[in-house]
């Protein structure tokens, strides 16, 4: 298992922070983007300070990093290079702006975190995943979400809705986007896999139907995370 020596690091690894990690996870064309806003208004008009932020991206340096792992050409980017990248970002993105914010007391919510480079870059490309579990131990110093919300699609879906995106904003499709049907199904396997192994942080939510229909199972799903950590409280 990979370590990290710094007594500063160890510390920051061993603290409590106050605030609270929520990330969204699923198939590109899952919602998650739209849900996640929806989320962030709703709890701000409950009184919460919230922090939306979003991988690759969230600082200047991941945005290039978006940048180049989306939008490059398909085949320019190794699959251990697309690994690196990611988890440049977010060691970057978690100083900067995830740490920060928890420290502060904040709900953060991010679109996207470790999950996705185990789906993606694990089940979706094939890289071990000790290789990723790795990288985490060494460069998230100890960040894990307190919830995750996995929006569960079909990849047909998924690329129907991300395709409808794209035309609407007159944007082509990305890297992951192009790839077919067999690798989304990798990738929706490994989200299964991780919300299997880890049922108390991860919940599925059906991704199908109309926003609002969405929103409410987000809705109820985060509710009984809150009211969990006795955030909110519990219903009579």
């Amino acid at each position: 298992m990979l370590s990290y020596s710094s007594p500063q690091f160890a510390l920051r690894t061993l603290l409590k922070h106050p605030g609270k990690l929520i990330t969204w996870e699923g198939l590109d064309g899952s919602g998650k983007s739209t849900q996640l806003a929806l989320e962030a208004e709703r709890l701000r008009g409950k009184g919460f300070r919230v922090t939306t932020t979003r991988e690759p991206g969230g600082t200047a340096l991941g945005q290039q990093v978006r940048e180049i792992v989306l939008h490059e050409p398909r085949g320019s980017v190794a699959p251990l290079t697309e690994l690196a990248l990611m988890f440049a970002a977010r060691a970057q993105h978690i100083e900067q702006v995830i740490l920060p914010a928890l420290g502060a007391g904040e709900v953060v919510l991010c679109d996207r975190f470790t999950d996705s480079s185990v789906a993606y870059q694990g089940y979706g490309r094939g890289i071990p995943l000790e290789v990723i579990r790795g990288l985490e131990n060494f460069l998230c110093q100890g960040v894990r979400p307190d919830l995750t919300v996995i929006l569960e699609i079909d990849p047909e879906t998924g690329a129907r809705r991300s395709g409808q995106r794209n035309r609407a904003a007159a944007e082509p499709d990305t890297r992951f986007e192009q790839e077919g049907t067999e690798f989304f199904e990798r990738v929706r396997q490994g989200y299964r896999e991780i919300a299997q192994q880890e049922p108390a942080r991860v919940r599925r939510v059906d991704g199908r139907g109309s926003i609002a229909e969405v929103h409410e199972r987000v809705r109820q799903t985060v509710d009984e995370f809150l009211r969990t950590v006795g955030i909110i409280p519990s219903e009579p």
